[in-house]
């Protein structure tokens, strides 16, 4: 079984961290090995073919890893956001169910919390790493709720226990890892992150704290201009 630091190496150095993953589930591990089984049961779980065409929610999750592995450089914590991509959706296994023939993940982000926390408690003793990690899976559906004004929003919360700029990273990540994504659909996901943090910079700014860098944002607006142009 493969320990923290040497996953830790490839999620942190690979350009392609799905690579080793994929390797790694030759061996069975994500079958038969707590707590990776957490993670194989992803392979199991549906999704939505209109909004993720990539398939399961592990297909998901190995696009994520790597979207993220081309952005880490960006990121106040490479580290966590790494981790916090790997283990995002782990909530949906749980949470994943066939209504009116429609496929649904409610409150996928509460249960992931929690099993971030169980899955990271057998690899590490770092309290303080496990706490942002899985706060960054907690708060990874604000993107949705925010840029779309619904109700289950809560910047506030949100603010207090994570960085914005680290939520809209993942997030990016998130809307950039699945199938089909043309350069259209790309600056689509782009613009909603641009609206997800123009919102969030609003709120808080009217409640007196300190408003997200913003560290990344001239990277997604100049990538929006070069797919604008090659239009």
């Amino acid at each position: 079984m493969p320990t923290f630091i040497e996953l830790n190496a490839h999620l942190m150095s690979d350009n392609k961290p799905s690579n080793y993953i994929m390797e790694l589930s030759k061996t069975g591990i994500f079958a038969e090995k707590y707590p990776y089984t957490l993670l194989g049961d992803l392979m199991k779980v549906p999704q939505s073919p209109k909004h993720h065409p990539e398939g399961s929610v592990w297909n998901h999750t190995m696009l994520v890893l790597d979207n993220a592995a081309e952005r880490n450089h960006l990121s106040e914590n490479p580290k966590v956001l790494m981790w916090s991509a790997l283990l995002h959706d782990l909530g949906k296994a749980p949470t994943t169910k066939l209504t009116k023939g429609r496929i649904t993940s409610y409150d996928h982000d509460k249960w992931g919390e929690k099993l971030c926390i169980q899955f990271l408690k057998e690899l590490t003793s770092d309290e303080g790493f496990i706490k942002q990690v899985s706060k960054m899976v907690r708060w990874h559906m604000q993107i949705l709720f925010v840029t779309k004004g619904l109700p289950f929003a809560d910047i506030g919360r949100m603010a207090a226990e994570v960085s914005i700029d680290e939520v809209a990273l993942l997030g990016l990540c998130d809307r950039l890892g699945r199938g089909d994504m043309t350069l259209d659909k790309k600056l689509e996901e782009e613009k909603s992150i641009v609206t997800f943090i123009e919102k969030c910079t609003k709120y808080i700014t009217r409640s007196g704290r300190k408003a997200p860098a913003l560290s990344y944002m001239q990277e997604i607006e100049s990538s929006s201009d070069e797919v604008v142009m090659r239009d």
